[in-house]
């Protein structure tokens, strides 16, 4: 099996989840260890949500109706699924099988309620909860990023909290961090990866 997926150029290929609330610097994160490590891809998830300006469907998501949600899901094709601010998300299973099996990391973005799924099917993948700094600051990047209306963005925040406390209650997440400085943030789950894929 090659292993040049791995940051450390040990160990077999590894799923690498990373969750947060909204604002936090999840995408950020995970396109800055895209970048960094060596030949990692991406999980592409489904979603019933409308694309956001500049998104292709294929790329950072897979945009699918309801319908054709639920059908896939019916097939058994997700990792996990659930459903986040009134729409759902999956992650496909046999893309990420395939990638680890040939030794290649692969880098997700999925949400508590999918983690808690991945960490009972998949218990040897990599799962990290990005806090941020503090609730002003997550407020102040969800309002810059201009991309919800005001209902929505009320929402996310009010969510925000929630989501923090269940995934400090859920247990299946091995690593918190704190997304203060973008760059030093990817390099601590560096470091929290070549730990993972170095241990038997």
């Amino acid at each position: 099996m090659s292993n040049s997926g791995a940051p450390t150029g040990a160990g077999p290929g590894k799923l690498i989840v990373i969750s947060g609330p909204s604002g936090a610097g999840k995408t950020s994160i995970c396109k800055g260890l895209l970048a960094q490590l060596p030949d990692a891809a991406w999980s592409v998830s489904v979603t019933t949500r409308p694309p956001r300006s500049g998104e292709v469907s294929g790329e950072s998501y897979m945009f699918v109706d309801r319908e054709e949600f639920e059908r896939r899901e019916l097939a058994g094709e997700f990792l996990e699924s659930a459903e986040y601010v009134g729409q759902r998300y999956g992650t496909p299973r046999l893309p990420i099988e395939e990638a680890m099996s040939r030794g290649r990391n692969i880098v997700a973005e999925i949400d508590v309620q999918g983690t808690i799924q991945v960490a009972a099917r998949m218990p040897e993948s990599i799962r990290i909860f990005v806090l941020p700094p503090n609730m002003e600051s997550l407020r102040a990047r969800l309002e810059g990023r201009s991309t919800e209306a005001g209902e929505q963005l009320a929402r996310r925040l009010g969510q925000a909290d929630g989501e923090i406390a269940v995934a400090r209650d859920s247990g299946c997440y091995p690593y918190f961090v704190v997304n203060d400085v973008l760059e030093t943030t990817i390099q601590e789950v560096r470091s929290i990866i070549a730990k993972e894929q170095q241990e038997p």
